[in-house]
């Protein structure tokens, strides 16, 4: 894949990112070992399971999904992240399993204990990095859960961080920071919606560095965004 950036308009959001997941697998140049996916909440447990039939060729066996970040509450809270992936997923296709899921444990009484828990997890899973990660971004330009104007911004050393503040609630939750997210070969951004339309424009155009979003620059340099028309209406 070439290394500049790319900007998919799409008329079938979950159909693309299948594809570009399923190329992106494809030119890995893994021969053993697990391909490791971070996923993240919002509406990408709906665009991935729309996209299953486009990744076909992924081996499930050989893909473990990291978190990008989670909500500290019980997993079958309406809330959580794994909950979203797990009723989206499971099921619909062999070799995609409960397994194949490196949850954050939401029971170990606070958020600090649950992130050096979570970046020993990914250490151990993924110690060579991501090799893909799958992003959001809010109306606000947050990304994981990494808020404009938040101290997490400046983070230069863990992978994890807890955040008890969050401006979005649930407050207590886990993330990535950006020395884990700007060390993944390749990220893809899916945003979609006229309402996010200004915020793209300020992101991926002005990139103006306030927002955290845009702050998503991976040394890979491999950076994707699939938006659809009315996401993309700025650019």
């Amino acid at each position: 894949m070439s290394s500049e950036k790319k900007i998919i308009v799409s008329d079938s959001v979950g159909k693309d990112l299948g594809g570009l997941i399923s190329k992106l697998y494809s030119a890995s140049e893994k021969k053993d070992g697990d391909f490791i996916i971070g996923l993240s909440g919002g509406s990408l447990p709906k665009f991935f399971a729309s996209g299953l039939e486009e990744m076909s060729s992924l081996d499930w066996s050989r893909v473990k999904f990291i978190f990008c970040d989670e909500r500290l509450v019980p997993y079958d809270d309406g809330e959580s992240t794994w909950k979203a992936y797990k009723e989206a997923l499971l099921g619909r296709v062999q070799g995609l399993e409960e397994k194949n899921f490196i949850l954050v444990d939401v029971g170990l009484g606070s958020a600090e204990a649950a992130a050096k828990d979570y970046e020993n997890k990914i250490r151990s899973y993924a110690a060579n990095g991501f090799d893909l990660l799958l992003l959001g971004m809010g109306p606000d330009g947050h990304t994981c859960s990494l808020f404009p104007g938040h101290p997490l911004l400046n983070e230069q050393s863990a992978l994890v961080a807890p955040i008890s503040d969050s401006p979005k609630p649930p407050p207590s939750r886990v993330t990535l920071t950006f020395p884990a997210i700007n060390k993944a070969k390749a990220v893809i951004f899916v945003s979609t919606g006229e309402g996010k339309k200004a915020m793209i424009e300020n992101v991926v155009k002005k990139k103006l560095m306030e927002y955290p979003a845009a702050r998503v620059q991976p040394e890979s340099r491999e950076l994707f965004w699939i938006l659809d028309k009315g996401a993309a209406a700025n650019l």
